[in-house]
């Protein structure tokens, strides 16, 4: 059964309680922070105008009270926590005290709000994310972020194991490709039927609560 159709859903259709979980909007506010490491890497265009996006959709979770969780990757300068990552096409990236691995500017949590750092790509490994959805009651987590190839992609198969609904914002994501950032989409929408929205659905949503 192959996915063809990755036309997100104008409506956002959660269950249960809903949390927004940031994935990694890093940069520190840098034009260029994650600048390619080897000769192959491309990188998909979009992020400064998702990232826009990110910071006014916050602030619309923030004013409806619901739930922002903030997910951020970071490293020893050691590497001794990179794992496996470095056997891909990725360098050394998201290092602890460099400015490029600090959150995007206006996405700074508020002291209530959960700051997340991971060491691997999904949100999930390792990290306390289950425990803190599961304080909030959730049952339905809005993923934002990147990259939806690598980062939202594993993290949205976590959330599905872990039996919550996702709800990937198709236009808030961006991918390492065009064509990787498109498959990744047909992974998660093959996973769940509802999985990918608008973020026009996402506002109707929450103007209505």
């Amino acid at each position: 059964m192959q996915v063809t159709d990755i036309t997100p859903n104008e409506e956002l259709k959660p269950v249960g309680n809903v949390v927004l979980v940031v994935v990694d909007i890093q940069g520190g506010g840098n034009a260029n922070p994650f600048m390619p490491t080897k000769p192959e890497q491309t990188w998909m265009p979009g992020r400064a105008e998702r990232n826009a996006k990110a910071v006014e959709m916050v602030t619309a979770f923030r004013a409806a009270e619901v739930p922002v969780v903030f997910i951020q990757e970071v490293h020893k300068p050691s590497l001794v926590d990179i794992g496996r990552e470095l056997d891909g096409n990725e360098g050394p990236h998201c290092i602890e005290g460099d400015p490029r691995t600090a959150l995007h500017p206006g996405l700074e949590p508020r002291p209530e709000e959960y700051l997340i750092q991971k060491r691997r790509y999904s949100a999930f490994f390792g990290t306390e994310l289950d425990i803190v959805l599961r304080g909030y009651k959730a049952e339905t987590v809005i993923l934002i972020g990147g990259m939806t190839d690598v980062c939202i992609h594993y993290t949205a198969l976590d959330a599905h194991q872990y039996d919550y609904h996702f709800r990937t914002v198709s236009d808030m994501v961006v991918g390492s490709g065009q064509e990787l950032h498109d498959a990744a989409l047909r992974a998660m929408k093959y996973l769940q039927r509802d999985g990918l929205v608008s973020s026009a659905a996402v506002h109707a949503w929450l103007t209505s609560l």
